[in-house]
């Protein structure tokens, strides 16, 4: 149900949007690759206040396309916290992070 407050007028809003290619070179079947992928994003989503999930090569055991996507209030903060994704995946042991694309709407 919508708010039938007074309108403020156009809001500024920027859409960062992450685009990553993912390596799981410890999979040996869909159910392991999953396994991964579930987790991996789970915590993205807690520790970054993000929205994420598969996008691509769904059925290939050992790689994954991931999206992710963050709504601010201005470029930068859209930008930082994207990297800061993007840092965390390549810490983490289980996933190689391969090709990386930001984009902000």
């Amino acid at each position: 149900m919508r708010d039938k407050g007074a309108w403020r007028g156009p809001q500024i809003m920027t859409i960062g949007v992450l685009s990553v290619e993912l390596g799981i070179s410890e999979a040996q079947s869909l159910k392991d690759k999953r396994q991964v992928l579930k987790s991996v994003l789970a915590h993205v989503r807690g520790a970054f206040n993000v929205s994420a999930a598969e996008v691509g090569d769904h059925d290939v055991w050992r790689h994954a396309i991931v999206g992710i996507a963050v709504v601010a209030t201005d470029n930068k903060y859209a930008n930082q916290v994207l990297d800061k994704v993007i840092d965390h995946l390549e810490s983490d042991p289980r996933i190689d992070v391969g090709a990386c694309q930001i984009d902000l709407l």
